[in-house]
């Protein structure tokens, strides 16, 4: 069948991801072939000292997105989008929505971007024995219990931005395990939230009085391929204002960003790896066993199919590089010059290559929000350079890619060195790895180990989820998603690798170390510039 034929005949997968600065969309084969795309490009906002995304503008967005992939099927194809066979939504991991009997959310989305969480998240570390990230749900619902926060005796559900968008479309209060591990600590052995946690934090808040018990408000786990409903006469609705999707299209669980970045690099077995990097960057090794201790910078979490996992994540990446790129762009617009933004992402990245590899002088912390890693609870962008500083364009841009990836580099230390992890590859995915070879050389060089990007590196969010929708509807009896991506997804795909070069890694350790001692320069800029 052709592939206007799989659109006609609905033979399809939709994977729609809630990104930092975009939605995407991807509508695939149940093999992964790209068959059209959609986009809708937003922002964050601070309000009252809250990051967050207006609930007008998460619907808005979500609409947007899709009218703009049938769209793209409409003038690719010459037809309408009716038909789909699998829905996936995956989104931001993390965070916080609180919903009353009614589903009326009670304050705005506080995204995983907040660092306003700490002592929750101190206290939760201290009593689960198990590092509880000041991003993760049940920080940010244990910190409103601190506060006093007039809604929480009335909670009655929470879940992510993924998994709100899920019910939304379903109405069913479900989660991937994958998001459901940012959520509340996983127990691998039964795929499912930590009975003995629950335990301890029912017994930590059993004074105030509530109503509800944390298992009953958190959503239902579930594993990959598992039923997670399907797409109720409203949510086609909602999610497609013409009128002309129809409904009753089954959905997968949905799922956090890291699981799709595993999905999509195909990193879902022992002993691989992927990072994702664009507006914030995370590193994701699945283990073979247990830590030996608690390491804070470190979070557990799983795989879609609820293998444990080591996750180094990194609030800030390429947000500063992008205010940067912004200000070149409007320069050459002032100059009257005809440049794209693709273009000129690429000239600045390839400048970088020249530019001095131990940073020459210069310094820049990315931080357009707090960044526990380094220890800063909040952000301050800042660029330093000595006053005889390689101050060149290249050398420029080489500390600002630097820059991305330092506090990673931070975290990753500790899981490699501290505890002995073995990593033999990572596969890279996300904006950074857009510019080809110039983003994958500078991490492999961070991370001293080969990095591998796949044609799909620059879009593997959603195009992770479709593939975690198609092997839901797809799979053979009995298979496994590992099986499922190596034998009919990525089989014959082709893959960039790039090795560490020595010269370049010193380079990069000696930024690394004036970029670790200068970190209180940026800490006295967030007490003192206000």
């Amino acid at each position: 069948m052709d592939k206007k034929g799989l659109i006609e005949s609905g033979k399809t997968s939709l994977g729609i991801e809630f990104g930092s600065t975009r939605i995407k969309a991807q509508l695939t084969t149940y093999e992964g072939k790209v068959l059209a795309s959609g986009d809708y490009t937003w922002k964050n906002k601070l309000v009252g000292g809250i990051w967050t995304y207006a609930l007008e503008d998460i619907h808005k967005g979500l609409k947007a997105c899709y009218k703009s992939l049938a769209e793209d099927v409409k003038n690719t194809y010459g037809v309408s989008l009716k038909k789909i066979g699998a829905i996936g939504v995956s989104a931001m991991m993390h965070g916080y929505m609180a919903f009353d009997k009614n589903d009326r959310l009670f304050v705005p989305f506080r995204t995983w971007r907040n660092s306003i969480t700490g002592r929750a998240a101190d206290e939760l570390t201290e009593v689960f024995g198990f590092n509880i990230p000041q991003r993760w749900s049940i920080a940010h619902l244990y910190q409103a219990i601190l506060d006093n926060e007039e809604h929480v005796g009335d909670i009655a559900f929470i879940t992510t931005l993924a998994g709100y968008i899920h019910f939304k479309l379903t109405g069913k209060k479900v989660i991937g395990i994958g998001d459901g591990s940012g959520m509340f600590p996983i127990d691998s052995e039964i795929n499912g939230y930590d009975r003995g946690m629950l335990k301890k934090f029912s017994e930590l808040i059993a004074g105030r009085g509530f109503s509800w018990k944390t298992e009953e408000i958190l959503p239902k786990v579930l594993l990959a391929g598992e039923d997670a409903g399907s797409l109720t006469e409203e949510g086609a609705a909602f999610l497609d204002e013409s009128g002309e999707l129809q409904a009753g299209v089954p959905l997968c669980p949905p799922e956090g960003d890291a699981g799709t970045g595993m999905a999509a690099t195909n990193s879902i077995a022992v002993r691989t790896g992927n990072v994702s990097a664009g507006t914030s960057v995370f590193s994701m090794v699945v283990l073979e066993k247990a830590l030996k201790k608690v390491h804070r910078e470190i979070d557990m979490v799983t795989t879609p199919t609820g293998r444990p996992v080591a996750m180094v994540h990194v609030n800030n990446c390429t947000s500063d590089i992008n205010a940067w790129a912004k200000l070149f762009y409007e320069f050459g617009e002032l100059m009257g010059l005809e440049i794209s933004k693709n273009q000129l992402y690429d000239a600045l990245f390839e400048a970088a290559r020249k530019g001095a590899k131990d940073g020459g002088g210069l310094l820049s912390y990315g931080y357009l929000s707090g960044e526990n890693i380094t220890g800063c609870d909040e952000g301050r962008p800042m660029f330093i350079r000595k006053p005889d500083a390689d101050f060149t364009l290249g050398t420029f841009m080489r500390t600002h890619l630097y820059s991305a990836v330092a506090a990673l580099k931070i975290g990753m230390d500790i899981l490699t060195k501290e505890e002995g992890v073995k990593v033999d590859l990572l596969l890279g995915h996300g904006g950074f790895f857009k510019t080809k070879e110039v983003g994958q050389s500078v991490m492999a060089d961070a991370m001293e180990v080969p990095i591998a990007c796949m044609e799909t590196a620059g879009e593997g969010g959603p195009w992770g989820m479709a593939l975690l929708a198609a092997y839901a509807v797809n799979k053979d009896e009995g298979e496994t998603l590992e099986h499922y991506l190596n034998e009919k997804v990525f089989a014959d795909s082709g893959i960039s690798l790039m090795e560490p070069v020595s010269e370049d890694v010193e380079g990069f350790k000696a930024y690394v170390e004036n970029y670790k001692a200068v970190i209180g320069a940026e800490k006295t800029a967030i007490d003192t510039f206000l």
